[in-house]
């Protein structure tokens, strides 16, 4: 048997009067979606308990089949891990973003999209000056990196993630501690005239441990993402992390080749494939109506399509997750807790689903999976 969970993060989202009074999963072209929500288990999965933030870091902890609540100690630590930071334990490890502010706005989390390779200059530029027995910063993708903060702390942060508060004022978010609205404010003279014109740091907490997945579910699992944070959790997992050329994290990333990686680790023996996408999130938080729905498209075709066929055509039993992490509504640019669609698909067995695949025809089915991070259990186990 093998195994493929589909994660497309923020995929779920609100209907959008645009799209004909349609959510972007409604709107989208997803033949092979469809075909497999026809006989399989379908229904909705609540993969962030109401007390804890709607991040991309809890959700998909709770998706992989670990409890947020024991095992997760902030989203950075994680990154870290991807990058190959050997935190110690009185290290607190921050969210570095590079972000584009304008008259007191928060115009872009992403600071105009910068690539690897430029964002690379300007955390160098940042180095010289902010790195020295209290911080150390490192370089990650495009406009995400990572602050160690020797012996630092965590109580009274509470830092606010960026795309929370996009084209709002961002003053009063700012951080209360000393020591990091000092950095903060510093960026703004070194990277004056640069389209991301400022850091912006959140995500907080202590290294990270998880329990050995192969050892926990008796599969050998694979992550495949374009971003450090499912990196740095495959790594903690002890998952095999699988790096795809041209993979962006954004609707011009590599479909295809999370594909064909996906299908080399079977070939090599894997059990369990984990692709994340991160485009329906990004094109999300971005607003972008028409993206959103393409990016849902082109994982039907471009990613579902290919393995579907080769699956198929070397006869082989499969099973096959397709859920996002979270909702990341287009008309508040940032996550909700909402409970989100899941199908499970087994080729041996046939289960009464629906078609299509959405929000709606998923709630229709009245099945409920909660806590969430009991779905990888199901998914292995019972599906």
């Amino acid at each position: 048997m093998k195994y493929l969970v589909l994660l497309c993060d923020g995929m779920s989202d609100y209907k959008v009067q645009e799209l004909d009074n349609k959510t972007p999963l409604e709107y989208a072209n997803t033949p092979n979606f469809d075909e497999l929500a026809k006989t399989a288990k379908v229904g909705v999965i609540k993969t962030v308990d109401e007390d804890m933030s709607p991040g991309s870091d809890i959700a998909n902890l709770a998706i992989l089949g670990y409890n947020p609540k024991k095992y997760y100690t902030g989203r950075s630590p994680l990154e870290a891990g991807s990058i190959g930071i050997d935190m110690s334990p009185t290290d607190v490890s921050l969210r570095c973003n590079l972000i584009t502010i304008e008259n007191g706005i928060m115009k872009d989390y992403s600071g105009g999209d910068i690539s690897t390779n430029d964002a690379k200059i300007l955390i160098e530029k940042l180095k010289k000056e902010f790195d020295n027995d209290d911080f150390t910063l490192y370089s990650g993708v495009a406009y995400r990196h990572c602050l160690i903060w020797n012996n630092g702390i965590l109580d009274g942060l509470n830092l606010t993630p960026p795309h929370n508060i996009t084209d709002k004022e961002f003053a009063e978010y700012l951080p209360k501690n000393e020591k990091l609205l000092d950095l903060t404010k510093r960026s703004w003279d070194i990277l004056k005239g640069e389209k991301a014109n400022s850091i912006w740091l959140w995500g907080e907490g202590k290294r990270a441990e998880l329990d050995d997945f192969e050892k926990k579910y008796g599969l050998k699992g694979s992550m495949i993402s374009a971003v450090d944070l499912l990196k740095g959790i495959g790594k903690f997992a002890n998952m095999n992390v699988v790096d795809v050329d041209k993979a962006t994290g954004y609707i011009d990333t590599n479909f295809a080749g999370k594909a064909n990686a996906a299908i080399e680790q079977w070939k090599n023996g894997q059990d369990l494939v984990y692709i994340h996408v991160e485009a329906p999130d990004e094109c999300g938080h971005r607003g972008e109506i028409a993206n959103k729905s393409k990016s849902i498209e082109l994982i039907d075709k471009q990613i579902l399509e290919p393995i579907l066929a080769w699956l198929k055509e070397n006869n082989l039993d499969y099973k096959i997750l397709i859920t996002p992490d979270h909702a990341t509504p287009l008309v508040l640019k940032t996550h909700t807790r909402d409970a989100v669609p899941f199908l499970v698909y087994n080729s041996t067995k046939t289960y009464e689903g629906v078609t299509p695949f959405n929000e709606d025809m998923a709630k229709s089915t009245g099945l409920l999976i909660e806590p969430g991070y009991t779905i990888m259990q199901e998914f292995i186990n019972s599906f």
